[in-house]
């Protein structure tokens, strides 16, 4: 697709946000940055609260020392990229290679396609919201799915089609971190990178009450809540401000479009039940394994040690490749058992810029910390904070940090490049300011922020595909007029879901388990 002329305040903002570099060339850029600011601070002493209380003394080194860049040559691999955070990239790839099995199986387009046939015009809205949220198991399915799948429902019913896609879009981006399945791709780079940074700085991984968190599920209550109350502030939003409006403009259906399409085949129907086959022989091994080998014990201390918790990424991977692989078999896709590999190969081929990116994203966090940078940048902030009584104000630091992050959103797509920026220095920050703000909190408003402006952010990579798609049904619609279409929708999700997050918080309830 060419590139598109743009008037007005949404061409504005488009040419603004395309100044802004690549999140990799950030990185090299800080990395940079951060290497000359230690020359400059090395040997600079200061003192910070630690996570217990007392008094920690910190010191800034030079990287330029013979002994500190031998450092940055002896980690760069294994220890800054690789094992960051404890293998922070392999847990990624191997829930990207579950994943992966189940997306090429067909298996997440055809539950789409089953459930969007399902239910009454009145209610198409609200489902296609909610599909959109839980379609972020699989972001291709839902963009590339489900957006122009909402758009044939509509124009099959002789509906404005854009009513769909928009209600569709808002789920798929403004609600991309809530769902109903723990331990997706999304809790996973989330809260373990969580978990890393806390650590990082001498932050206890755990609750306010002091309860060790977990960091597949550590949002789980809250981001399940959140799925049902964002899907009908979606389908309230659509049939208040954005349907009434839609309503009364033009548009045109394809002669091309096959309204047919997005009815199941019967591969497709064969593939259903083998998923549902997969998904019996999942829930048996999984149940075998935590009643026999991933059982709870004590050790020989004295302390409970639950193994199956401590592998919940794995057992819910193994869930999806179990249930894919079913759905592969019966539909057809999966022949022969090279078929399967090829899924996996296949995605792991998108993944390149993910490496990319961890490279030197996770070589500048390493820089970071083990320069003493880090410290201090959490030091600096968390004493403006306090000098600003923040301590004694929870809530509004919270509601402070969810709408700074939504804010740069706007400007820096990728939720995992905006958190390898703001989380190594937000979460010990927040919390030596208040200790309420506990990792797991601080990560939730990250999410809330990042995911309730996707909408309306030039930056998103998928806003142009949307746009040509969009354009099917309204040729002349610009990509300012699409933004602004979902203003609505991300107004909405960030006041809706901030103020449930807000609850949580006063309230005490625990977030996930």
């Amino acid at each position: 697709m060419g590139e598109q002329q743009t008037t007005g305040s949404g061409g504005f903002i488009e040419r603004w946000a395309r100044r802004i570099p690549d999140p990799v060339l950030l990185f090299i850029a800080f990395y940079v940055i951060a290497f000359a600011t230690s020359l400059l601070l090395g040997g600079h002493s200061f003192e910070s609260m630690g996570a217990g209380g007392e008094m920690q003394a910190y010191s800034i080194r030079s990287m330029a020392e013979a002994e500190q860049v031998r450092w940055i040559f002896d980690n760069a691999l294994l220890t800054n990229w690789l094992g960051f955070g404890g293998g922070v990239l392999g847990v990624i790839l191997v829930v990207i290679l579950a994943i992966g099995i189940a997306e090429q199986s067909g298996l997440l387009s055809a539950l789409i396609k089953r459930l969007a046939l399902m239910v009454p015009q009145a209610l198409l809205p609200l489902l296609l919201v909610l599909l959109g949220i839980l379609s972020s198991l699989a972001t291709d399915a839902g963009y590339l799915i489900l957006i122009p799948l909402a758009g044939m429902l509509y124009a099959g019913l002789g509906r404005n089609p854009l009513i769909g896609m928009a209600a569709a879009f808002a789920g798929v981006s403004a609600g991309f971190s809530a769902n109903l399945v723990p331990g997706t791709p999304i809790d996973v780079i989330v809260g373990v990178n969580a978990q890393a940074f806390a650590e990082a700085q001498g932050v206890p991984f755990a609750a306010a009450d002091g309860r060790p968190l977990q960091a597949a599920t550590m949002h789980y209550w809250f981001m399940a809540t959140s799925t049902f109350v964002l899907a009908i502030t979606g389908a309230l939003v659509t049939r208040w401000f954005v349907q009434p409006r839609l309503e009364q403009q033009p548009f045109v259906v394809p002669a091309d479009l096959g309204l047919g399409e997005f009815a199941l085949s019967a591969a497709e129907r064969r593939g259903l039940v083998g998923a549902g086959i997969g998904l019996l022989l999942a829930a048996a091994i999984i149940a075998g394994l935590i009643l026999g080998p991933l059982a709870p014990f004590e050790d020989s201390g004295g302390r409970r040690v639950v193994p199956y918790m401590n592998n919940v990424i794995l057992l819910i991977s193994l869930a999806f490749a179990t249930v894919g692989l079913g759905f592969g078999i019966g539909a057809g896709s999966f022949r022969r058992p090279q078929d399967v590999v090829d899924a996996m190969v296949k995605q792991m081929n998108t993944l390149g810029y993910i490496l990319v990116l961890t490279f030197f994203a996770y070589n500048f966090l390493g820089l970071l910390t083990y320069s003493g940078l880090g410290a201090w940048i959490t030091y600096l902030g968390g004493q403006a904070l306090l000098a600003l009584s923040l301590d004694e104000s929870p809530v509004l630091l919270l509601i402070g940090f969810i709408l700074a992050t939504a804010t740069v959103n706007l400007f820096i797509g990728g939720l995992t490049s905006k958190w390898m920026l703001l989380g190594p220095i937000f979460v010990p920050m927040l919390y030596f300011v208040s200790p309420t703000m506990t990792p797991d909190v601080v990560s939730a408003a990250y999410r809330v922020a990042d995911s309730s402006t996707n909408v309306i952010s030039p930056m998103m990579m998928y806003a142009g595909i949307i746009l040509a798609f969009m354009r099917r049904y309204r040729p002349e619609l610009s990509f300012g007029e699409m933004l602004l279409m979902m203003v609505p929708y991300s107004l909405a999700f960030l006041l809706v879901w901030t103020a449930l997050l807000v609850g949580f918080f006063v309230l005490g309830i625990p977030l996930g388990f």
